[in-house]
């Protein structure tokens, strides 16, 4: 039996199930992408996103970053050494512009030493101004934090899985049952039946293992995909199924 053989409203049906799948597919992508970025404070979705989520990370103010690494080359041992100690300590905001710091206060060390590129109608530093400008406390917030972020818990962690494992795992067997009823060839059907399920099975458990080694973290990543795309594959399959003339004769 194949799909195209079904009936028309049947055949019907299932297309609409299968383009609600894909519109869900579509949207757990988003949901991600909103529910991880951010978390390091950097904008978009990253590997240190989803570190975050299942190992926790220490994430670096990009201030610090950039000063260690010796910039700007010219920046004066002792006002590369209060920003840092600024930097680090707990009143970042409050000393920002601490008149009794005087010219080691950082808004001031900002002002003379990095406002030549780094403010926004300068014009050294090839428009690094409009991008990164560091002109006033609004700007310099988002860059002069460090953050440590926390795991989600192990409580929402096993919630999380229990809902996952079964809704997804359902997921996989419809349409790798669905794919099963396809004219395609039974090695690239069989191929996709067995990435979705070795990548749902690795991404879950993933999930637990990697709150103890954070290289696991690339698995959910990678696994994450690989079912994301073989799940669409499978439902695009079985459309073309449904819909595509078959080149088989008609039997008499």
């Amino acid at each position: 039996m194949r799909l195209r053989q079904l009936p028309f409203a049947a055949r019907l049906g299932l297309s609409f199930m299968l383009l609600t799948i894909l519109g869900g597919l579509a949207a757990s992508g988003l949901h991600l992408v909103g529910h991880h970025e951010n978390r390091d404070e950097q904008e978009g979705l990253s590997l240190d996103d989803i570190e975050g989520a299942y190992h926790g990370v220490r994430t670096t103010a990009p201030l610090v970053g950039a000063i260690e690494r010796g910039h700007p080359p010219e920046l004066p041992a002792a006002d590369r050494d209060a920003l840092l100690a600024w930097l680090d300590g707990d009143r970042i905001s409050e000393d920002y512009d601490n008149l009794e710091l005087g010219e080691r206060a950082p808004a001031e060390i900002l002002d003379r030493s990095c406002l030549d590129c780094h403010a926004r109608d300068a014009t050294n530093g090839a428009g690094i101004g409009q991008r990164v400008p560091l002109e006033y406390w609004d700007d310099v917030r988002g860059l002069a934090y460090s953050r440590d972020v926390e795991p989600v818990a192990t409580e929402i962690l096993i919630a999380s899985a229990h809902t996952h494992a079964l809704g997804m795992g359902t997921l996989s067997l419809l349409l790798g049952a669905l794919t099963l009823l396809t004219r395609f060839k039974p090695g690239l059907t069989g191929l996709l039946l067995l990435a979705s399920g070795a990548a749902l099975f690795c991404d879950l458990g993933a999930w637990f293992l990697a709150r103890e080694t954070a290289a696991l973290v690339i698995i959910i990543a990678t696994s994450g995909t690989v079912w994301m795309v073989a799940s669409t594959a499978q439902a695009v399959l079985a459309l073309i199924e449904m819909w595509a003339p078959s080149s088989e004769p008609r039997r008499p």
